[in-house]
């Protein structure tokens, strides 16, 4: 064990933060966005210790870079302020790299048992890892839905065309002869969008939950969702979206619905089993489980050449002046909802729960392009679960006011997507477990 600790930071009171898909766009930015906010809204006599994760060693290596050049001038510009702070500011944060793919369960495993071993507990870990799937785009229906309805088409748009039937590599490897095991195929961005981290949140569950009754503060797994959460994208027989022409809207679908329902009495059992740690104790509770998306934001999830990208962010910007609030654009500001969620006392989030129900959280701005966090109209489950008495911003243009039908729909679609997720759980560990590959979890 002292090998495995040695260069691994464990201060004396670090808040630990997870952050898959690290190494740029998105979670780049969290990771940046999360360095500000902690300085400046922590005490001092707290550290952040922040554990990034990329497919790779030399693209940990490029984010820790980058990460540390973003501390020293985050550093400078605070001491400007306040003469003298930097270097008592710059030993307030700590990196880790790991590596780890999502579509690979054995990386999954590896990683979570590498990091149980190692660290001491964990007070977020945020899902923001993942895949489109898109081959490309439907570029003469492109520019007719921007020309014709700007501001709806790149909110949420429908001239992407996305890959169909794709899957993972074997998960479990070839027998020294040769042979190939007999697996069933497992969905390229089910599990890269989801499953691998539906995975990964329950072997960190344990450190989680290290947060005793008198902290006042729960462990929060993060999910990272879209705008593009359409129920149609999601068909249950069909749940790791193989046959599906919208596989990543249907894992954000998938995403929303697992998440939100998670608090509601039908799920219980199976998010104890996932979760563990059913009672609050004197030093455990169970973790939380938030959903929150960064808006829409430029990013080489989908990929284009230099000029295309360049209007790209035009239309996006069009679209926020056009009176969009879910245009952020930079991923900066697009991660302002998951940092917030990150870094928010408890009794705030149990407070704004309490009153409008639990919810998904989205990055917004104004005309000017100021930041903040926003509530999300989710199908079926409107803001909050309860009726809105006043009228919001934000909707899909075809969107509807949820009725209770809806409503018992979403709870009952919730409930059946966890017990088919923890079912696929168990089903791929004893598949793993019974050849002898991955890691277990003592």
């Amino acid at each position: 064990m002292a090998s495995q600790l040695e260069d691994i930071p464990q201060p004396e009171n670090g808040f630990y933060v997870l952050v898959t898909g690290a190494n740029s766009g998105l979670g780049l930015a969290i990771g940046f966005r999360l360095i500000d906010e902690f300085l400046q809204t922590r005490p001092q006599s707290e550290s952040l210790v922040l554990i990034i994760t990329t497919r790779s060693k030399r693209k940990g290596d490029d984010t820790i870079e980058r990460l540390r050049m973003h501390l020293q001038e985050a550093c400078r510009k605070l001491e400007k302020g306040v003469p003298g702070i930097r270097m008592l500011l710059e030993r307030r944060v700590f990196f880790r790299q790991e590596i780890l793919d999502l579509t690979s369960l054995i990386s999954v495993q590896t990683l979570s048992k590498r990091i149980r071993d190692t660290t001491p507990r964990l007070d977020v870990v945020i899902c923001n890892a993942g895949i489109g799937g898109w081959e490309g785009l439907y570029f003469g229906k492109a520019v007719w839905l921007i020309l014709t309805d700007w501001k709806n088409a790149v909110t949420w748009p429908q001239f992407k065309k996305s890959g169909v039937g794709w899957v993972t590599k074997p998960q479990i490897p070839e027998s020294a002869a040769g042979k190939k095991a007999d697996e069933p195929p497992l969905g390229d961005v089910f599990c890269a969008n989801f499953f691998g981290h539906y995975l990964l949140g329950h072997y960190l569950s344990p450190l989680l939950a290290r947060h005793g009754e008198h902290e006042g503060t729960r462990g929060r797994l993060i999910w990272v969702s879209s705008l593009e959460a359409y129920t149609r994208s999601l068909i249950l027989d069909d749940i790791q979206s193989l046959k599906s022409h919208e596989p990543y809207e249907a894992s954000k679908r998938l995403t929303d619905l697992m998440a939100i329902s998670s608090t509601l009495p039908h799920t219980a059992p199976y998010v104890d089993e996932y979760l563990g740690h059913p009672q609050t104790s004197a030093s455990s509770s169970q973790p939380r489980i938030y959903v929150a998306h960064p808006g829409v934001c430029g990013t080489t999830i989908m990929p284009l050449f230099m000029a295309f990208e360049y209007l790209m962010f035009f239309a996006f910007y069009m679209a926020r002046w056009l009176g969009s609030q879910w245009h952020p654009v930079t991923t900066y500001k697009g991660a302002c909802a998951m940092v917030w969620l990150a870094l928010a006392k408890q009794s705030a989030l149990d407070s704004m729960e309490d009153r409008e129900g639990v919810g998904k959280w989205g990055s917004a701005t104004d005309w000017w392009g100021r930041e903040r966090v926003e509530r999300t109209e989710v199908e079926g489950w409107g803001w909050g679960g309860v009726k809105e008495t006043r009228k919001r911003k934000g909707r899909h243009p075809c969107a509807k006011d949820f009725t209770e039908e809806d409503k018992a729909r979403f709870e009952a679609d919730g409930e059946e997507c966890w017990g088919m997720m923890e079912r696929l759980r168990i089903e791929w560990e004893k598949r793993l477990e019974d050849a002898a590959v991955g890691a277990r979890m003592d």
